[in-house]
């Protein structure tokens, strides 16, 4: 299972922070069904979308729950952070099936990959671009932020935003 060897080597579970999902919100039509297919109960993707009124399906490896054999559930949006070392992987999944979506990634090594530049090229695609880095963290209830994150991260997004780069502005 790829994404039990993933979620259980302690390197790829990583948490959003507020700031870095209050943006990609207002892009998300009123009333709207989410599935969260890298989330927990306490994800804040989670939380975020049910104090706004959305209704959220949330699925996360440790529940049994692998993104690449669970059934899609029936949504509007796809919206999460998958792991960094599988994101190709997912987003080639999300482009196959189809439904709006908006992934938080690591913008390194995004497009450098054959692979990767066909299916980006194939397919219609958004990106977010923030003016600040996003510091995620490792525990829910410190919600301590790392420090001085490594690379930039963006919103691929499918059907979801205006335009093709949208600029949004984040506070820490």
């Amino acid at each position: 299972m790829k994404m039990y060897k993933v979620a259980n080597s302690g390197n790829d579970e990583f948490y959003t922070p507020i700031y870095a999902i209050k943006p990609i919100v207002k892009y998300i039509k009123p009333n709207s069904t989410i599935w969260c297919p890298f989330d927990t109960e306490q994800s804040l993707f989670v939380k975020i979308f049910q104090e706004v009124g959305h209704t959220v399906i949330h699925t996360h490896i440790e529940n049994g729950e692998d993104f690449f054999e669970v059934p899609v559930p029936y949504c509007d949006y796809i919206v999460s952070n998958p792991p960094y070392s599988i994101k190709g992987e997912v987003l080639s999944r999300l482009f196959d099936i189809g439904i709006s979506f908006a992934m938080l990634v690591g913008v390194v090594g995004l497009f450098e990959s054959q692979k990767r530049f066909e299916m980006f090229r194939d397919n219609e695609f958004e990106i977010m671009y923030f003016n600040k880095r996003v510091a995620y963290f490792k525990d829910y209830k410190e919600q301590k932020p790392l420090l001085n994150p490594p690379f930039s991260s963006v919103y691929v997004c499918h059907k979801m935003l205006p335009k093709q780069i949208v600029f949004e502005e984040i506070k820490k």
